[in-house]
């Protein structure tokens, strides 16, 4: 098993696996919350041509992915703020225009093609190259400082925007943050997961956690956990049996997710039970006070 480790590519693919698992989770919390889970899917299109663009300029993909998918995002932003253009709109604009963009730009470059979109479609971990380690680790370091730092910001603004504006919170300027951070962490997951699949890394430790926790700080704990184990584990499965990594660590965490489901169904059928039991018993000591 330890034998992956000589290999120098798997050495970075698992550090970019753990730092996928902690970043993606970690913004995934705020865009439940606010009922955005697909928004990934719509900055990992635009992220598309951001790709394409390195290729075409030669430059770093992942720097030109973040830059543009940051703008993609800021665009999006405004449109829902102004609205001037319906939420679900804005979305599809955001799928078919990056995506388009990004097969156009990558054909008009004269060292890429549509074969090099697929790695960052899907993931790849023998791609995964020093310089990319260092972006992704500086890119994750900023996710994190931005995630936790200003939890307690976000997550008022995640969970009512009316009254996080009355508190005096500068809404606007969160909002804007959050997005921005949602295009860095589908920038840092493209590598290892793939820009197709990133949404679902950000959603479904989320959603695994939920079942089974209370509160936000445990959930967090919780899907942070989920999504470095099924990012590591998927990462090993795709190395011996030579599969895409996105679809070993999508599937993987669909796996979790289902499992905790079980289990905690009959705990919370049960704990339901006991609260009614409990409000039962008050309810006939309050009649015979009476």
């Amino acid at each position: 098993m330890l034998e992956i480790l000589d290999y120098a590519f798997m050495q970075r693919a698992l550090l970019a696996a753990v730092l996928v698992g902690i970043t993606a989770p970690a913004v995934g919390i705020y865009l439940v919350q606010r009922r955005q889970a697909i928004m990934g899917d719509g900055i990992g299109h635009v992220a598309l041509t951001g790709v394409a663009l390195g290729f075409l300029t030669g430059a770093n993909p992942v720097w030109t992915a973040v830059a543009v998918s940051a703008l993609g995002a800021i665009a999006m932003e405004l449109i829902r703020w102004y609205g001037k253009t319906r939420g679900d709109l804005a979305l599809a604009m955001l799928f078919y225009g990056g995506m388009a963009g990004g097969v156009l730009l990558i054909n008009l470059s004269p060292t890429g093609s549509n074969a090099n979109l697929t790695t960052y479609l899907f993931g790849s971990i023998t791609t995964v190259s020093p310089e990319d380690v260092v972006a992704i680790s500086l890119l994750a370091a900023f996710v994190v400082v931005i995630t936790l730092g200003l939890r307690r910001q976000l997550f008022a603004v995640c969970q009512d925007e009316e009254f996080a504006r009355v508190t005096g919170l500068p809404v606007r300027t969160l909002n804007l943050l959050l997005a921005i951070t949602a295009a860095v962490t589908v920038t840092v997951a493209m590598r290892v997961v793939g820009l197709l699949l990133v949404s679902a890394l950000m959603v479904v430790p989320v959603a695994a956690a939920q079942q089974a926790t209370r509160g936000f700080a445990m959930t967090l704990a919780l899907a942070i956990t989920i999504g470095v184990v099924v990012t590591l584990s998927g990462t090993v499965f795709s190395f011996y049996k030579n599969v895409p990594p996105g679809a070993s660590i999508v599937v993987l965490a669909i796996g979790v997710f289902a499992v905790i489901t079980a289990l905690a169904a009959p705990l919370a059928k049960r704990r339901a039970q006991r609260v009614a039991e409990a409000e039962e018993r008050c309810t006939v000591r309050d009649d015979v006070l009476v």
